[in-house]
């Protein structure tokens, strides 16, 4: 499994990228969201998932850690692949999404070309319990601790705590001290979870 990819911009168009990284061109699938913050840079960072088949081997990039777990989350629910996420994904933003779920929103999520009320009322229901809260106001917390919250969200997710009690661990910790590096926050985290 690959975590991220940084490299070389060689062609971008508006659902893909072709990332050179060590001479090697990764093709790679991408949504509105991401094109828009990529489309003036030479060299990028995305975060991958990749979904192997017995026909296809697919590489789908996110520049932001959230939207790639939206995304994650997605293509969980029944009836919903990498390519339907992906075009959900290109109509919202991983905030508004994320929103609508929580608001249970089905008219909003059915705007999408491919989405009936079936598959929106289910992607509800499958994905309501798994995101938290919806955040109105700032978090408090600044771009390094986010991008360090981040980093020790995804080890805690991987050790199977639960995604919304991993989230306000996090955020509580770093409000009180800021001065941790990442293996020290999973402990603190750890001891609270």
């Amino acid at each position: 499994m690959y975590e991220y990819i940084e490299g070389k911009v060689i062609e971008l168009k508006p659902t893909y990228v072709v990332l050179e990284n060590y001479k090697i061109g990764y093709f790679i699938k991408i949504s509105l969201s991401t094109y828009k913050q990529i489309v003036n840079k030479e060299i990028c960072k995305l975060y991958l998932h990749q979904i192997l088949k017995e026909d296809t081997n697919d590489f789908f990039g996110f520049f932001e850690f959230n939207e790639r777990l939206m995304f994650r989350h997605l293509i969980s629910v029944s009836g919903i692949g990498g390519n339907t996420a992906r075009l959900i994904l290109s109509s919202f933003s991983a905030n508004e999404l994320q929103k609508a779920i929580y608001n249970e929103n089905a008219d909003l999520i059915m705007t999408v070309k491919g989405i009936g009320k079936k598959t929106a009322q289910r992607a509800i229901l499958d994905l309501k319990d798994k995101i938290e809260e919806p955040e109105i106001k700032d978090s408090g917390l600044s771009l390094v601790d986010e991008e360090l919250k981040n980093e020790a969200a995804s080890a805690l997710l991987t050790l199977g705590f639960n995604k919304m009690k991993i989230e306000r661990a996090l955020k509580k910790i770093l409000l009180k001290n800021n001065k941790l590096s990442v293996e020290d926050l999973i402990k603190k985290a750890l001891q609270k979870l």
